[in-house]
């Protein structure tokens, strides 16, 4: 964020003490600093939205921002090596988030330049390409998609073997038949998104998530519909939400919040934050949040994701992380990552 040691000695009082004034700052500060000085660090804390400004003259008081609460940064190794039961987070679904986040700056102008470059570069090295090779690589994609993807979720497949499986529809051997099969559903939901994209999410509907899961899950003996019961999830003591009334109602709240944004990139983000927040499904919610928000990238003309260099476990704690402090930082910085190493990776003029 580029602030000095002090500016961030000032955050995290603020942090820690909500609705507090300049004087109490000072005092708690404990340094040797003017006035002037400790109101230009609280002007620029301002600016880059951390804090906010509350009242006005001797009535102005201080709280952290919104943007602050989402993104501020954790320590993963420390918070993590807590046991489960004994990290102190949200238990229920937070229905707060969704105006949290219609509230919230997203992307930092920087983070938002890195990304427009991005999708420059991105932009110039499919204008001229050939289709053959646009769809060699877009195959290319979907083999590392659908085995990351899967990973994730516990698949043992290699990525030589969801290629082989993928291409040549040769299944690996030692493997269950459900792996090849959630393998094989990744491919079909990627070619359906990819001659649908546009359409699909113009504006994005629950019956398109609803469509794009029943593909994901086909064969697999999981329920299709928006599930009526209560699902648990592994390493973590967040419980999401267990009436389908509500979960629909979720799901329509955040597919309002996606239309209203006109950036791509961060109707993918929240897309595959909020569908896996929510859990709408008893099961396959991170694999369909994970093509929906490649269905609104490619969308807005930008390069899919194909995860394939990210770590699950590190997937997993950003995930967890959402659940339990409704902290996007981390997920945000994996998201940029892997756009990054996608643009660098796919459709380049080296392949």
């Amino acid at each position: 964020m580029g602030l000095t040691l002090r500016q961030q000695k000032v955050l995290e009082i603020i942090n820690n003490k909500p609705d507090i004034s300049i004087s109490e700052i000072k005092e708690i500060l404990q340094v040797d600093i003017t006035q002037v000085t400790l109101n230009r660090d609280l002007s620029r804390l301002v600016k880059t939205k951390l804090i906010q400004k509350i009242g006005k003259g001797r009535a102005i008081r201080y709280q952290v921002s919104i943007s602050f609460q989402l993104f501020s940064t954790i320590d993963l190794d420390k918070y993590f090596a807590d046991e489960v039961d004994s990290r102190e987070g949200e238990k229920q679904f937070n229905h707060e988030m969704f105006s949290i986040l219609n509230e919230a700056e997203i992307f930092t102008p920087k983070e938002k330049e890195f990304l427009s470059q991005l999708h420059e570069t991105y932009t110039r090295n499919i204008k001229d390409i050939p289709p053959t090779i646009y769809q060699k690589e877009l195959e290319r994609l979907t083999i590392d998609l659908s085995w990351k993807s899967s990973q994730i979720e516990g698949n043992t497949y290699s990525l030589l073997e969801t290629e082989q499986l993928l291409l040549q529809k040769i299944e690996a051997k030692n493997k269950t038949k459900e792996e090849a099969i959630m393998l094989l559903n990744h491919k079909d939901a990627l070619r359906y998104i990819a001659d649908e994209s546009k359409e699909l999410v113009s504006p994005i509907r629950i019956s398109v998530i609803e469509d794009i899961h029943s593909i994901l899950v086909k064969d697999l003996r999981v329920e299709k519909n928006i599930r009526s019961r209560m699902v648990g999830i592994t390493g973590t003591t967040y419980t999401p939400p267990d009436n389908e009334f509500q979960i629909r109602e979720y799901l329509q709240e955040m597919c309002n919040l996606i239309n209203s944004l006109d950036n791509g990139f961060e109707k993918a983000l929240l897309a595959v934050a909020l569908i896996s927040y929510i859990q709408p499904f008893a099961d396959g919610n991170k694999r369909s949040g994970r093509i929906i928000g490649n269905v609104l990238l490619m969308a807005s003309g930008n390069c899919p994701l194909s995860y394939r260099s990210v770590s699950s476990l590190e997937y997993k704690k950003a995930m967890l992380l959402f659940y339990e402090q409704n902290n996007l930082q981390y997920f945000k910085e994996l998201f940029i990552n892997q756009y990054e190493f996608a643009v660098n990776n796919y459709f380049t003029k080296n392949i």
